[in-house]
């Protein structure tokens, strides 16, 4: 399955979330030697360990679009917002919050939603590809069905039809009736006017497929080190990782590679600092809650059969497994270790209003994880600017939906090969 380049490297990725593993992949099946540096003890631990699990190219869009400003200030009010600001004093968030509200321009945001379509619907492909052609059995259906409660949601929604519509995006417009057919364990009590159903989206759990595609990795030749923290990398022809292993005494150690691709999410930023590399990105968190199914003989449909998504409240309820997941909110600023009751409560008031008592909530998992976000959408994929450093950051809500594209795109980027889509949207050179 891999492409392959007419010189081979040696080279060093920086994290083995969704979009390291990803990346880590593309380069050793492009027949480069390739060594994976992750702090945690596996991989998929942080950002991309319980997300949605959807991969809905059509709704990869960026937050800063025309209008949102007013949007989000009207989020900000509701006991159930979607958006809440945990600080105002986070480090880089007023400057991270200029930019995005420049990136609203509406000809800034039309270029920047179709170059993150383009690369959502390129990965999307790439994703089912992997899948089948590897085998990877994890949890997954298909089917996506966003939600709209009432007549105002729906003529709200009509200009993001007429968009689905003109990026090419198979969806059906349905009314409650046939949106139950679906879904036939939405809870009929709750109001539903229409939905819009997406056949061809797909919802798999990202953390298990990121543990498969490592082990295809390393049975290509890839090495993973775990509890391996990166103190700092050093660029040049021959850039050098220094790295402190978490289970030995013997301090840091420098290892040279032919190229250094960092994929570490929000601890990239103080290992990019010192090279001179400023990366606008800040932590949007965002929180699920995950529990096992009840079972009840004759009711086969007690909760989601693939994914809906509350279009009021921006939640997703998935199905993975014998498991639901109910994931949603976004916060700026805030500690990680510190959960928001009230984003908690929402989850679970969505989870009641659609799928009442289908999930075994004295066994539910909460989590909260750090999404790496740039303010103007798109993420940052290409050369650094040091010579021999290379950048796969800033995905955002969205490196579930993306990896797999990002992943080959920069593996032919590094390569010196044509990638598939324009890298222009992507490169570092855009945050100067």
């Amino acid at each position: 399955h891999g492409f392959w380049c007419g010189s081979t490297m040696r080279i060093a990725v920086v994290g083995a979330g969704i979009v390291g593993v990803t990346t880590a992949y593309e380069l050793q099946c492009d027949g480069h030697e390739v060594v994976v540096f992750e702090r945690r003890a596996s991989v998929a631990e942080e950002t991309s360990f319980a997300n949605a699990g959807v991969v809905a190219p059509g709704y990869v869009a960026p937050w800063a679009a025309p209008g949102m400003p007013r949007k989000m200030l009207g989020h900000l009010a509701g006991r159930h917002a979607p958006l809440r600001i945990a600080s105002v004093a986070a480090p880089g968030q007023w400057r991270w919050m200029w930019r995005w509200w420049r990136a609203c321009d509406a000809r800034t945001s039309a270029g920047n939603r179709a170059c993150m379509h383009r690369l959502a619907r390129d990965s999307h492909d790439r994703l089912r590809a992997l899948s089948h052609d590897l085998r990877l059995e994890f949890e997954r259906t298909d089917g996506y069905l966003v939600l709209l409660r009432s007549q105002r949601e729906l003529k709200q929604a009509r200009p993001g039809l007429k968009l689905l519509a003109e990026l090419g995006e198979t969806f059906h417009l349905v009314d409650a009736t046939r949106a139950r057919q679906i879904e036939p364990g939405l809870n009929p009590g709750t109001p539903l006017h229409a939905a819009i159903h997406l056949p061809g989206a797909l919802v798999g759990n990202c953390r298990q497929f990121a543990h498969l595609l490592r082990l295809e990795a390393q049975r290509h030749g890839a090495d993973f080190r775990f509890q391996h923290e990166v103190q700092r990398v050093e660029p040049g022809s021959k850039p050098s990782v220094h790295a402190i292993a978490g289970d030995t005494a013997a301090g840091t150690v420098a290892e040279s590679f032919d190229a250094v691709v960092v994929c570490a999410a929000l601890p990239s930023l103080s290992l990019l600092a010192p090279l001179g590399v400023r990366v606008p990105m800040i932590a949007v968190h965002g929180y699920s809650i995950t529990a096992p199914l009840r079972h009840f003989e004759g009711h086969p449909d007690i909760g989601p059969r693939s994914s809906i998504m509350d279009e009021q409240y921006k939640v997703a309820i998935s199905r993975l497994g014998q498991r639901v997941r109910v994931a949603g909110s976004a916060e700026l600023g805030g500690r990680l270790n510190a959960h928001n009751p009230a984003a908690l409560g929402t989850l679970y008031k969505m989870l009641d209003d659609w799928f009442p008592g289908c999930a075994q909530l004295a066994q539910v998992q909460a989590w909260k994880g750090a999404r790496p976000m740039m303010p103007d959408g798109p993420p940052v994929i290409g050369r650094a600017g040091p010579a021999g450093v290379w950048l796969n950051l800033g995905h955002g809500s969205s490196g579930w939906a993306l990896c797999a594209g990002s992943a080959r795109l920069l593996a032919d980027l590094v390569a010196g090969h044509t990638p598939a889509i324009d890298p222009s949207g992507f490169t570092p050179d855009r945050l100067r």
